[in-house]
């Protein structure tokens, strides 16, 4: 795991993690998650609810992908229904302020039931064939839902071209020595990014106690690659 002493985040990661402890998204205790792992954090993104909230994680989803250099060239943002169709809208807006170059970034999103009428189809917003899409989510756990969007995306023509989600915890799945996020690096062959990690987090804590439960949990649950 990174030494947090060496680490300065950037502005709009610390400013996002910041904002996430202020409004209780990140929260410290004791959590037992899905998994059965006893956690001392808990990181609850459907609590992006108001206006000042979605404004800071698409700001840091968009600064993400204007900054990060593993990001590949992309024609689309697809937000997997549903935590994802706000995260799609809103990037691709705030993208366009950024940048004049990506005013003609297009966004899309899944139907969960097809449309038999007008318009039809299962795919709302821009057409994914020929085109190269990105997909923005929240978060990869057992990589379900990015499967089936993934299979979307290919079922429309589209080309995966990468995937950025909010957390990366940075720990091994339940059945596995590898994490969500490298799994599916390894399944889609494109690059896999995360706005913020378990590193992260660490370095963002102000509270050495807080620092030294989560680093303690990293090194538990670390994929082999950390060990």
């Amino acid at each position: 795991m990174a030494s947090d002493s060496k680490m300065t985040l950037p502005c709009y990661k610390s400013d996002l993690i910041d904002l996430c402890i202020r409004s209780q998204i990140l929260k410290f205790g004791t959590f037992t998650l899905k998994s059965g792992r006893v956690s001392p954090y808990f990181f609850n993104a459907g609590l992006f609810n108001t206006a000042r909230l979605l404004n800071c994680l698409t700001d840091a989803f968009a600064q993400t992908l204007v900054n990060d250099p593993d990001i590949p060239q992309f024609d689309v943002i697809f937000g997997p229904a549903y935590k994802g169709i706000p995260l799609a809208t809103l990037v691709c807006s705030k993208l366009a302020s950024l940048d004049d170059k990506f005013g003609d970034i297009g966004y899309s999103f899944n139907r969960k039931e097809k449309k038999d009428h007008g318009e039809g189809g299962g795919i709302v917003g821009y057409q994914l064939k020929g085109k190269r899409v990105l997909v923005v989510d929240d978060v990869i756990t057992a990589g379900t839902a990015m499967r089936e969007a993934t299979d979307i995306i290919k079922a429309e023509g589209g080309i995966l071209a990468g995937i950025v989600v909010c957390l990366d915890r940075q720990e091994r799945t339940t059945d596995g020595e590898h994490s969500a996020m490298e799994n599916c690096r390894s399944e889609y062959q494109v690059p896999v990014t995360a706005i913020i990690t378990l590193d992260d987090l660490i370095v963002g804590v102000p509270d050495e106690a807080l620092k030294e439960q989560m680093k303690e949990y990293g090194k538990k649950y670390a994929p082999v690659s950390r060990q």
